[in-house]
């Protein structure tokens, strides 16, 4: 009992997967998602797997390796599944949390204080957000954590130097084979700048290694995009300029957007910015060469990220991952020192920022049947289990903290996560509803009572397309700026209520009838939140 009680492994693996696999089909499919959904669809209905296609048409935005592990994972569990098509991305943010729990000993720091680093990780916000969320920014960064791993192992003098060169250039290319140079840029250029500041370059009979990693890691990346440039090269070339163009003038933010990245930790916010304070732990850390590693390397990655015009909150997904690390030495200081703090200061600090967690136990479950309190009916289990789970963890968090037992309180804040996650996004399906909600797999039904086949007026919305089941043609012209009307007498048409499709010169000799609609909104049209791009008028269009 004693040994399973200190398996560390053991319980950041159950830790990690209850944040990580409980109800992940619940949560609504975002944009982001749905283009890799349709894109795994289309490699395995159409063998599109190396010039892949979004709606049938040309999708070379986006490297595919992610979309390869997903289309897999949908041919095993089937396309219809969301929980299945979710499976990659939790399985590789588990890889994620062991690659840093791995790395944390690597660093010299405890079997402790790495599985509390690790638990930092997956209950950090955005972490366990991204690893249920598939698209592209979780398998970059951590196939480039594994290749730190093996980095680390050749710059400290491993005795299996080609080994560690090999593995550590085919995971560089995984990670560029999923979303490009983001994760060299954004992880491991930050890592060698903090490497050389702490620990610094000792590259004697290295270089070769080194050099076999950057050939090994670009040879791989870059052979699929060069493939698809040789294959379909005017269609390549314009998506290549679209995207650079991006970095300078899309979504552009000033520089200082970034500057609350510790907030995307969530329920570590206050923990993650006390340890971003160097003079006041730099006399308090075990490690203190390691501290300085991790600190450097968390405030690289931001100050790098800053530099990119383009800036989005998704971005910072990378900087959490050494400021896991970060946050972990202030952990380790107060749960070994907190009885012995006698600024009251210091100690205020740590009450108000665990104490308002003891709070948010009792709010949450009071919050959410306030909220729900008249259509609880088929959710009573998840109401009591949640709200006897967070008083409980409540009233352990504010006893220890109380009684300054610190590493309960540090596992209290987890189990806070972790109850969260297990009984409470049940309560989403209730808290977000949308009366009007008209699923685009219903529009098939039409389809067959009216005998027609489906178009698209001028664009298409991929939330739709994956909802749909299968791709829809689209009769703009983009070129010609035309509608094509297909040669059919009879034909369903998906528009915009904007577009005034009665008015268009093109349906002159047809009569167009409204049958249905398409809402995949979870909330009530009269909220501010409600997106018109995810609602379609369906027309049957017959010639006159």
């Amino acid at each position: 009992m004693s040994k399973l009680i200190h398996n560390y492994t053991f319980w950041l693996f159950v830790i990690a997967c209850l944040m990580l696999f409980p109800h992940l089909d619940v949560i609504e499919v975002n944009i982001m998602e749905a283009r890799n959904f349709i894109t795994a669809r289309e490699m395995a209905t159409h063998n599109h797997w190396i010039l892949t296609t979004l709606n049938d048409l040309p999708r070379y935005e986006k490297p595919p390796l992610p979309t390869w592990l997903t289309a897999v994972s949908g041919i095993i569990f089937g396309f219809d599944s969301i929980y299945g098509m979710r499976i990659p991305v939790a399985l590789i943010t588990l890889l994620l949390v062991f690659g840093v729990y791995k790395f944390s000993k690597k660093l010299g720091l405890s079997k402790q204080q790495s599985f509390h680093n690790g638990l930092i990780l997956i209950t950090s916000f955005y972490i366990y957000f991204a690893g249920r969320d598939n698209q592209w920014d979780m398998y970059t960064h951590s196939f480039m954590v594994v290749c730190i791993l093996f980095i680390w192992d050749l710059l400290n003098g491993s005795k299996k130097p080609l080994f560690n060169a090999v593995m550590a250039g085919l995971f560089f290319g995984f990670s560029f084979l999923s979303k490009g140079p983001i994760s060299v840029y954004a992880l491991l250029l930050p890592f060698l700048i903090a490497y050389g500041f702490t620990y610094k370059f000792q590259l004697k009979d290295k270089k070769m290694y080194l050099i076999l990693i950057l050939l090994l890691g670009i040879i791989i990346g870059l052979s699929w995009p060069l493939y698809v440039k040789w294959a379909d090269p005017a269609t390549y070339l314009k998506v290549t300029k679209i995207e650079s163009s991006r970095w300078g003038n899309y979504n552009t933010r000033p520089f200082y957007y970034y500057w609350s990245f510790f907030t995307q930790s969530g329920i570590w916010t206050v923990p993650a910015f006390i340890a971003l304070i160097y003079p006041y732990l730099k006399s308090k850390v075990s490690n203190l060469k390691a501290y300085q590693f991790t600190l450097i390397w968390t405030l690289a990655s931001v100050v790098l990220l800053s530099i990119v015009p383009e800036k989005k909150s998704r971005y910072l997904l990378p900087v959490l991952i050494p400021m896991a690390l970060n946050t972990g030495f202030y952990i380790e200081y107060l749960i070994n020192n907190f009885k012995n703090i006698s600024l009251k200061k210091e100690k205020g600090i740590v009450y108000f920022a665990f104490g308002l967690i003891g709070i948010i136990c009792i709010a949450i479950p009071v919050g959410i049947f306030i909220k729900v309190k008249n259509e609880i009916a088929g959710f009573e289990f998840w109401l009591i289990a949640l709200s006897l789970s967070l008083l409980a963890i409540g009233y352990v968090l504010v006893t220890n903290l109380r009684n300054k037992n610190f590493i309960k309180v540090f596992y209290a804040v987890i189990a806070v996560q972790v109850a969260v996650i297990v009984f409470g996004i049940p309560f989403t399906e209730l808290i977000l509803k949308n009366p009007d909600y008209a699923s685009a797999k219903a529009i098939r039904e039409k389809e067959k009572v009216f005998g027609v086949r489906t178009y698209e007026l001028s664009s298409f919305t991929p939330e739709i397309i994956w909802d749909y089941g299968f791709s829809i043609p689209i009769l703009l012209n983009e070129e010609t700026n035309k509608l094509n009307l297909p040669a059919e007498s009879k034909f369903g048409l998906l528009a915009l209520e904007k577009d005034s499709v009665n008015s268009k010169k093109e349906f002159q000799n047809y009569n167009l009838k409204k049958v249905s609609y398409i809402d995949l909104n979870h909330v009530p049209k009269d909220t501010k939140k409600h997106n018109e791009r995810l609602v379609r008028i369906y027309y049957i269009v017959m010639k006159k």
